[in-house]
């Protein structure tokens, strides 16, 4: 039985909830500054940025709440081309992103953080809509305990009733969740089965085995934002570019590595030449740094044909590495502009996550962090690197029993010290945040799409857009 536990009103401890190094650390001016803008400064300067930017648009984007995908992060890319044009550019949306335990307080003196920031102004206002059953609050998780403990704290906090902490682990498939007319229930400690009126759910690892698409159950977020692009890369690819069609002629681009989707595996060694020879190959459903592979060798390249797939399809993603060693595509060459050089003259890749969520009034931050490669960057690629080192960020680390551990010293915070190490400005931060919202809105409106007017998944709908027997078989209906 997975395991589960009431948390009581009262029971938050800050010290719990975050890395003990961010407590005593202090968010840095800059970063502080731009989370108090708001969104009208914000869509100001960056017309100033993008003269070509339709500034009606801008502000419209800003303030038009997503419907499914009410809370993301985007991890994002500071690169640049040979000639010095630099972008942000989009790696990923993931749809129950960490980053609440690394994130500095705005305000010292409320140690809730952007844990009751995103409750209160995203979760809360979903339990008040029509047609919302009768039931319990619940936090439903399979990893990251520390932040999934300190949302059911904050929730128990801001509603003054016990909160079910729910444990669903990948392992335990569908039979963890009892779903009756929409219904949600999980058992509670003694066995009984809840029925949930709403759920804050960080259930990351193929969430759709466990739980519909689509619930009476308010859920924040439906996995129908996970299908949808928040996990699956091969229709997050597909919404980008739609979106870019839509909004050609408003001046607002998606930035993205050049992306080939639903790519067999016999057609990824063709993909890598046309890229120069370099590239990377996704496995489009999987998180947490799982199933990448960054190809810059032939035995790289072996390596990933050689391993045991769970689907059929790929995503194969120009490569941005160092100045002399990634992809070519039709937009030329990007590479990392990475960390300022430490005392050995070192440069790492790294990226920056940034976690939004949306509200009746739009959009807002909530929380950043960064993260730094394990090695750094090489001028030059011998025979044997390991490219991964190099340019793998993602902090998660898979154990042999399934569960995962953390890497927090490559974790660079936003606070005086970090930050400036990032070599990144009020601008970066602005691009960042648009980037943000740009990548998450084209993903919510790829996600209504696949609802009839009645709110039902149409499987049929969404199984030709993502052929991918496999995993239309896992999708619990």
């Amino acid at each position: 039985m997975p395991q589960s536990e009431w948390i009581q009103p009262g029971s938050y401890q800050a010290e719990a909830h975050f890395y003990p190094r961010v407590l005593n650390a202090q968010l840095h001016p800059l970063v502080k500054h731009f989370l108090g803008l708001g969104n009208e400064r914000i869509a100001q300067r960056y017309c100033h940025l993008h003269p070509e930017a339709d500034a009606q648009a801008v502000r419209e984007l800003l303030a038009t709440p997503t419907r499914i995908l009410r809370w993301a992060g985007a991890d994002l890319i500071h690169a640049t081309t040979p000639k010095g044009v630099r972008r942000n550019v989009v790696i990923e949306v993931n749809s129950s992103p960490s980053g609440q335990k690394s994130m500095p307080l705005q305000v010292e003196e409320d140690e809730r953080g952007g844990y009751a920031k995103l409750l209160e102004r995203s979760f809360l206002p979903m339990l008040k809509r029509r047609g919302i059953p009768k039931g319990a609050l619940a936090v439903l998780w399979d990893k990251n305990e520390m932040e999934t403990r300190g949302y059911a704290a904050i929730l128990a906090d801001l509603t003054q009733e016990p909160v079910l902490l729910a444990h669903l682990p990948a392992s335990e498939g569908p039979e963890c969740v009892q779903v009756d007319d929409g219904v949600l229930s999980v058992q509670d400690p003694d066995g009984a089965w809840t029925p949930l009126r709403g759920a804050f759910r960080y259930v990351t690892q193929r969430p759709w085995t466990r739980l519909p698409p689509i619930t009476r159950t308010a859920l924040l977020n439906p996995v129908l934002g996970c299908l949808a692009g928040g996990r699956n890369k091969a229709l997050a690819a597909q919404a980008y570019h739609r979106a870019n069609l839509r909004r050609s002629n408003q001046g607002l681009v998606i930035r993205v590595p050049e992306t080939f989707r639903n790519v067999h595996l016999h057609s990824v060694p063709g993909l890598i030449a046309d890229l120069g020879g370099v590239g990377v190959v996704k496995d489009p459903y999987s998180n947490a740094g799982q199933g990448v592979w960054t190809v810059t060798s032939p035995q790289e390249l072996e390596a990933f044909m050689a391993f045991p797939h769970r689907y059929q399809r790929f995503i194969v993603q120009a490569l941005v590495g160092n100045s002399e060693w990634s992809s070519t595509g039709r937009e030329g060459r990007f590479y990392h502009l990475g960390t300022v050089p430490n005392r050995k003259g070192e440069i790492f890749a790294a990226d920056l996550r940034f976690m939004i969520g949306a509200s009746p009034e739009g959009f807002f931050p909530v929380s950043l962090y960064a993260r730094r490669a394990r090695a750094p960057l090489a001028p030059t690629l011998d025979q044997g690197t390991d490219s991964w080192d190099m340019l793998g960020t993602n902090l998660s680390v898979k154990q042999a029993d399934g569960s995962f551990t953390t890497e927090p010293e490559r974790l660079m915070l936003m606070d005086r010290r970090d930050f400036n190490a990032l070599g990144l400005g009020l601008d970066d931060l602005t691009e960042g945040y648009i980037q943000t919202i740009l990548a998450v809105t084209a993903i919510d409106e790829l996600a209504r799409e696949l609802l009839t007017q009645k709110g039902v998944f149409r499987n049929r709908h969404f199984a030709s857009m993502n052929p991918d027997p496999a995993l239309n078989a896992e999708i619990r209906l």
